[in-house]
């Protein structure tokens, strides 16, 4: 009969391999949750960004970049067409990528993008950023 009997030392081994068990499934539920709910932020923040980006003020493209990153983080899917997508179109892309960075250089990207469109709009005799950056650094030198 004393044979029968598990010594004291087994009974909270047992009990915590059940513990640690449940534990992982309750972690991969509650990921699998949190994952699904950066997905569906993300996703009301991109069609946020998109609706308000038309009206005045620079709110929507942050707002469509935030929800760009929850989405991003969110879905192994959602990285993968975004690799993809990188992949064809590296030019088009690449700003976005800059933005989505952790320290994001967001000055030096305003500035480049502003080149870059007025580079597009207007023809060469009426572009005048690069001018007054020109005339600008002229100010700041100072002779010594």
């Amino acid at each position: 009969m004393s044979a029968e009997l598990k010594p004291v030392s087994e009974g909270p081994k047992e009990r915590s391999s059940v513990y640690r068990e449940a534990d992982a499934l309750a972690r991969a539920f509650l990921s699998g949750f949190a994952r699904t709910g950066l997905t569906v932020g993300g996703l009301i923040l991109v069609v946020a960004g998109v609706v308000i980006a038309p009206l005045p003020g620079p709110l929507g493209l942050p707002l469509t970049v935030i929800g760009l990153m929850m989405v991003l983080r969110g879905s192994f899917r959602a990285k993968r067409e975004f690799v993809r997508l990188q992949n064809r179109h590296p030019k088009f892309v690449r700003p976005l990528r800059r933005l989505l960075r952790r320290d994001p250089e967001i000055i030096p990207f305003i500035w480049q993008q502003s080149l870059r469109v007025e580079r597009l709009v207007l023809p060469r005799r009426f572009r005048f950023l690069v001018r007054t950056r020109k005339k600008m650094k002229g100010r700041r030198r100072t002779p010594d």
